[in-house]
């Protein structure tokens, strides 16, 4: 690679060397690898309370989101020194003899690193390092502090039936003392996020999302499943209430998306799910950055303590 091709940078206070800025990752919207780092940049303030103490899981794109990706829970060869890493066990692993070195991104210079690795999707699962019981061989003895609720529209069902059915889950969670707040998944769905109280196991959260899904469904069976069986699908939306499983990972907040523009997974007032005109290609990096001017963190709530689920 030739040395105009490599930058050295300070990033608060770690030399990182970043490569091929001007390679374009997005096509269709000429975006490019040094505009994506620029991105996670500015989206720091507010993504890195959502990905902290949280063992990362990354979908990388180094030749663009056209081409072939990759999942990566493992930490890569070269893997900085500086950089958090968590020997965990692998999903599904039911001992320890499955472990992985995973990412944990706490601070920018990682962030930063990761976005020089083309690492364009960041995906964490609901429970936090800390919160894993000892002995630490199943991601199973996990306590999340953090309930998903994720909302999958079956054609021609789309955005607009999600933010239907978001409203309905949000009284009924409401109902149980819990606030849901809710985003786009950056692609065709929506995520409804509850804090709860890291009391509790990812069987139990998950238990309790499947019963409301299913009370839901009884309720509109024409415009909700709660099973995830495809065949069932077209022309509602299924509540997948498995994404709180314990081995399961769910894009962060701000998190590009690989779609064919920069699209976010982008957090949203209720007056907008309301108003049911929600777009996810709208939300591209330019327009999220302006909207956390305007906004904040509209996911700040996500992670402090909530309550109990009801058992």
């Amino acid at each position: 690679m030739a040395e105009r091709d490599r930058l050295q940078v300070q990033v608060d206070g770690r030399v990182l060397e970043l490569s091929n800025l001007d390679k374009v990752l997005y096509p269709a919207a000429g975006f490019t690898k040094g505009e994506i780092i620029d991105y996670y940049s500015r989206v720091a303030p507010v993504l890195l309370p959502h990905l902290r103490d949280r063992a990362l899981t990354r979908i990388r794109y180094p030749n663009g989101v056209g081409e072939a990706s990759f999942f990566e829970k493992n930490a890569p060869g070269g893997t900085p020194s500086w950089v958090r890493l968590e020997r965990l066990p692998a999903p599904g692993s039911a001992s320890g003899r499955d472990m992985l070195d995973y990412v944990v991104c706490d601070d920018l210079p990682t962030l930063v690193w990761l976005a020089n690795l083309a690492a364009l999707e960041l995906h964490t699962p609901q429970w936090r390092v800390a919160a894993l019981d000892p002995p630490a061989d199943s991601v199973a003895l996990a306590r999340p502090d953090i309930m998903v609720v994720d909302l999958d529209p079956g054609a021609p069902a789309g955005l607009a039936e999600c933010c239907e059915v978001a409203l309905l889950m949000r009284e009924r969670l409401a109902a149980d003392g819990l606030d849901a707040y809710p985003k786009t998944s950056g692609k065709k769905g929506m995520q409804l996020a509850c804090p709860v109280a890291a009391s509790q196991s990812a069987e139990d959260i998950s238990a309790y999302a499947k019963r409301i899904a299913e009370e839901l469904e009884r309720a509109q069976p024409r415009r909700i499943t709660s099973r995830m069986a495809k065949k069932l699908r077209p022309g509602k939306v299924f509540i997948d209430w498995s994404q709180n499983n314990a081995a399961k990972t769910t894009v962060a907040p701000y998190s590009l998306r690989a779609m064919a523009t920069p699209t976010v997974s982008t957090p949203l007032t209720w007056d907008e799910v309301a108003a049911g005109d929600v777009v996810a290609t709208a939300f591209t990096a330019r327009v999220v950055l302006d909207r956390i001017a305007q906004y904040g963190d509209l996911f700040a709530p996500i992670g402090a303590p909530g309550p109990a689920v009801p058992g």
